[in-house]
């Protein structure tokens, strides 16, 4: 939107489908032509951008994807962008952008840029990815006998909400060797283990911090003492697939007492997972959580359509088959 050229996005199935209109609206409000598919709601979308102005957007859900999008057009539009969120989402755009010469301020819920500055070529050491890692945490937790240590995982305090998630709950998990790298937080995570995981109550502000994280901690919950509930977290119902129905459905495939709510789940445990056949939705964080909930299921399990999961994490199964022998 901010180069003075025409462009045409686009993606896979999955991402086609995903709510465009959210990021299309504020672009426009900038002065960026754009026009997409479904009534201007879906991928591909045509742009022709350059020549935008500076705007104050109050983003109606809390959404680091559209809040990037707003600030990274900002660099070209003359003047002062503000972006403000009705909850904290992450904040990586936030903590890479004065790196590169961008001016720019965090003040509570706003977002402040200021555009028009050049941008200086740059360096970046990229930590490992805490969503990824969340998967192998899990395991770990629930896998009889098993510790895992993940190496170099950025715990940037807007993506860990599942590791402090995972401390109430009674895991045996803990951070090491804290440390800064390219302006992100990162360190190791040490994961073992543990009997009489108890269940636990996720608030709406809770969830951005765990929002991807979602598909496996309902894994989690299954073998939790308790209902485990999971509420504000609508925004899970426009991702690469309606995540709160999808793990709803599969998990009650596996004998999982679940009640789906317009904005979450109920989750009794713990249950004995029962090995069936499972479907990952074109969904690549289904398709992971759901292949660490057959690990523990009775009798074996087919996940169907894991080759979703090469979006994300290429290796991911030569890892499950490293770890697991």
């Amino acid at each position: 939107s901010g180069q003075p050229f025409f462009s045409v996005l686009t993606g896979d199935s999955s991402l086609r489908q995903r709510p465009m209109k959210r990021i299309i609206e504020p672009l426009r409000m900038m002065g960026a032509g754009l026009l997409a598919r479904a009534g201007d709601t879906l991928a591909p979308i045509a742009v022709k951008g350059g020549g935008l102005r500076c705007i104050h957007f109050k983003s109606p859900v809390a959404s680091a994807q559209v809040k990037s999008a707003v600030l990274l057009a900002a660099l070209y539009a003359e003047g002062e962008t503000v972006v403000e969120e009705p909850r904290k989402s992450r904040d990586h755009t936030e903590r890479m952008l004065p790196a590169i010469g961008a001016d720019i301020r965090v003040e509570g819920l706003r977002v402040i840029v200021s555009g028009g500055n050049d941008i200086s070529p740059f360096e970046i050491t990229v930590p490992g990815d805490f969503s990824s890692a969340a998967f192998f945490m899990v395991a770990a937790a629930i896998i009889k006998d098993s510790e895992i240590l993940i190496k170099n995982v950025g715990i940037n305090p807007t993506r860990t909400g599942l590791f402090h998630i995972m401390k109430r709950m009674g895991a045996d998990v803990e951070i090491i060797d804290e440390r800064n790298v390219s302006g992100e937080t990162v360190a190791d995570i040490l994961c073992k283990y543990t009997e009489g995981l108890t269940a636990t109550d996720i608030a709406p502000e809770e969830v951005p911090s765990m929002i991807d994280e979602f598909p496996v901690f309902c894994v989690l919950a299954c073998r939790a003492e308790g209902t485990t509930t999971i509420r504000g977290a609508g925004e899970l119902r426009v991702k690469e697939s309606d995540r709160i129905a999808a793990m709803a459905s599969e998990l009650g495939k596996m004998g999982v007492n679940v009640t789906e709510y317009p904005d979450g789940l109920e989750i009794s445990g713990p249950v004995n997972l029962r090995g069936t056949t499972l479907e990952a939705h074109n969904d690549h964080r289904v398709a992971m959580a759901l292949s660490i909930a057959a690990l523990v299921a009775e009798g074996g399990t087919t996940v169907l359509g894991v080759s979703a999961v090469d979006i994300s994490f290429p290796g991911f199964y030569d890892r499950i088959l490293e770890l697991t022998g």
